[in-house]
């Protein structure tokens, strides 16, 4: 499997300049500039092969936007390398433009003031796409994203959740091999949520598509993904497979026990009941401090089982308690 994109050594400066308050401050800004440097990425490397679903997640000003402009050819780094499908971003912007699609959730692709359908007609033209395969894939893609009952209404009258999914559709038209996705469910419902995350997976078994994900929801993570790179202050603190990633962090269990007695005491080092009813409890569980097997060998001296559950943390936690260690 060959490489989709290559990442060595990456790092892009921002210039500051400072304002200093006051007039005599703004005069004085004239003749004399105080100029800070931002480091908002610092000597990134990584490989990703085709067909890989990578999320990239970092705390907010972690240099996550930053490094997908850079990919997608919108910033020029300062220092280091970049290849994507065999492409140097910032000099063969046209060229690696047919070959990727960009979704921004804060920032819009289609014509505020048209329907999205005009923008996609546009969009086609644009691509060069073939006007049977454009009908088609529009027709597919309405469908699944449910977009159908508003493609003729201004793009000003949609909702936040409405018009991520129509964003979402004009960056598949042209079917790229790789997806940017920069918090692409934001502002959506559960089910549209689901929606997304179920066809973003079908796309890249499918047609092999590359994902490449920034979000703070960490369903998208769990649910879309296979490896995770973890990002701070602009440089890679971890990258691993997300299911290395919650093995790592989980110091916890969930346990849920159903025991013959509709009540009965217990009160153990190390563990928090959750939820108590009759018949049953849930606990979580310190692996430090109380192993769950006994936690089994205590609850059997005061009851008799009948069922024992045990699941790990939400993706939620994991990252939570992991963002908790970089701050």
């Amino acid at each position: 499997m060959s490489n989709a994109i290559c990442v060595e050594s990456l790092s892009k400066f921002f210039k500051m300049r400072k304002s200093l308050p006051g007039i005599a401050g703004m005069l004085k800004s004239l003749f004399v500039r105080d100029v800070s440097v931002l480091e908002a990425v610092c000597n990134l490397s990584f490989l990703i092969r085709k067909g890989e679903k990578v999320a990239f997640i970092g705390p907010n000003g972690a240099g996550k936007s930053t490094t997908i402009k850079m990919l997608s050819g919108i910033l020029h780094p300062t220092s280091g390398s970049i290849n994507v499908l065999g492409l140097i971003p910032w000099k063969d912007r046209y060229h690696l433009g047919f070959k990727i699609g960009t979704v921004f959730g804060h920032r819009t692709q289609l014509w505020y003031h048209l329907p999205a359908v005009d923008s996609f007609d546009l969009l086609a033209k644009i691509y060069e796409l073939d006007g049977s395969f454009y009908r088609k894939q529009l027709k597919e893609l309405s469908e699944v994203f449910e977009i159908g009952s508003f493609l003729y209404q201004p793009v000003r009258k949609l909702s936040l959740g409405q018009r991520m999914r129509c964003e979402i559709v004009a960056s598949l038209l042209h079917q790229p091999e790789i997806l940017f996705l920069d918090e692409p469910t934001i502002g959506l419902d559960v089910s549209a949520k689901l929606k997304i995350r179920e066809y973003l997976s079908l796309l890249s078994k499918k047609y092999g598509m590359t994902l490449f994900l920034t979000s703070h929801d960490t369903a998208d993570i769990e649910q879309i993904c296979d490896r995770v790179i973890v990002l701070d202050k602009g440089r890679i603190l971890k990258d691993c497979s997300v299911k290395e990633l919650k093995k790592s962090y989980i110091k916890k269990k969930i346990v849920t026990i159903t025991t013959e007695d509709k009540t009965f005491g217990l009160s153990l080092p190390g563990v928090k009941i959750v939820k108590q009813s009759d018949y049953s409890f849930v606990s979580e569980i310190d692996l430090g401090t109380m192993p769950i097997d006994q936690l089994i060998r205590e609850t059997i001296k005061v009851t008799s089982l009948k069922d024992v559950t045990i699941e790990d943390p939400s993706m939620d936690e994991i990252i939570q308690d992991l963002y908790a260690k970089i701050c």
